[in-house]
């Protein structure tokens, strides 16, 4: 398959041009134009570059590319070294990233929703989702389905109600938008990392925060993505979870 055909199909796929990012959407790093082997994986580390040289891959497609609004111009130290290796093995490097967190099908919070039972219930459009599950549960129940979905604890700050309901929830670096949870009236609202005010707003707005892992929150979509194009495309896809406790 072409380089270029693979980006105008998960350009149109992931209805890029509907978003105002961080960071450039698509092909951040250009390699071979035949693309057959895709390794996948949450963020562009040395780690997976070299995991993708060893699997003599040529493309990788991540949700947390290269090149962030407000980080510096010149291409030294970290990202000299990762821009470096790519080249030398003509890998391409293909980042999604608010496209992926909102894809309908395949986005992050769409898996999420999916993996813990949400019904999709969102009054506006928006990347936080609100949603009501299939059965009111006490917050330590669901607390012990997050873990065993994502494989982790993730931190609990309590402020609701013991037995919830609706839950509101953003993968990600999105505890900041807890108040859009509140104003909802969610039992709980679960993102991946956590700030020092959120405990504070937690407890004095009446509602549980869940910090389950920025890492853990965003694995899904890109996984969900490139066995998309497996079943498209036959493109050999391999998924590497590059570990982040974060």
């Amino acid at each position: 398959m072409q380089i270029d055909r693979l980006i105008r199909y998960l350009d149109e796929f992931l209805q890029v041009s509907q978003f105002q990012d961080y960071a450039p959407n698509g092909l951040q790093v250009s390699g071979t134009e035949h693309i057959q082997k895709i390794v996948t994986g949450v963020t562009a580390c040395q780690s997976l570059i070299e995991t993708a040289i060893e699997e003599n891959a040529d493309a990788i497609l991540v949700h947390h590319g290269f090149f962030w609004k407000n980080e510096p111009l010149p291409i030294v130290g970290m990202k000299q070294k990762r821009i470096k290796s790519l080249l030398q093995h003509d890998i391409n490097l293909l980042g999604y990233h608010l496209p992926l967190d909102a894809h309908p099908e395949l986005g992050n919070n769409a898996m999420l929703a999916k993996l813990w039972g949400i019904e999709d219930i969102t009054p506006e459009p928006g990347l936080v989702r609100l949603g009501r599950l299939q059965t009111p549960m006490t917050i330590d129940h669901l607390i012990d389905r997050v873990t065993v979905s994502l494989n982790r604890a993730p931190l609990h700050l309590p402020g609701g109600p013991e037995t919830i309901e609706t839950i509101a929830w953003c993968s990600g670096g999105a505890q900041n938008s807890i108040q859009t949870a509140v104003d909802w009236q969610a039992d709980v609202y679960i993102s991946g990392e956590v700030s020092e005010q959120t405990t504070h707003q937690a407890k004095e707005c009446g509602i549980h925060y869940l910090a389950a892992g920025h890492h853990a929150t965003e694995m899904l979509g890109v996984k969900a993505l490139g066995e998309h194009l497996v079943q498209q495309f036959s493109l050999d896809v391999q998924f590497v979870d590059v570990f982040n406790p974060v």
